[in-house]
């Protein structure tokens, strides 16, 4: 996984820690307002988490599918992330 997509998952999970954090502290407080936004916060969250539920079993069968393109894809980037980082750190040497 590279270094963007983890902090986006990482942004996205205290986002969302946040989200059920400011729903939990709201809890008591009275009003139309506050209480229908707290709803859909909660809506909010509970779709995110079911579109990633869906997006991991979607990208789980495309690779039960096609196990060796999967193979096949990861290791082509995989190699290019190598060159694109060796060459990286090899033009620091000197």
């Amino acid at each position: 996984m590279s270094k963007h997509t983890q902090e986006t998952s990482s942004d996205l999970g205290s986002l969302a820690e946040d989200a059920r954090a400011l729903i939990a502290a709201t809890a008591d407080v009275a009003g139309d307002k506050v209480s229908e936004a707290r709803k859909r916060l909660a809506a909010a969250l509970e779709s995110a988490k079911d579109k990633a539920v869906r997006g991991a079993k979607a990208v789980d069968e495309a690779v039960h599918e096609h196990p060796y393109q999967a193979i096949a894809i990861g290791v082509g980037v995989g190699a290019i992330i190598g060159y694109l980082l060796a060459r990286r750190c090899g033009g620091n040497r000197g």
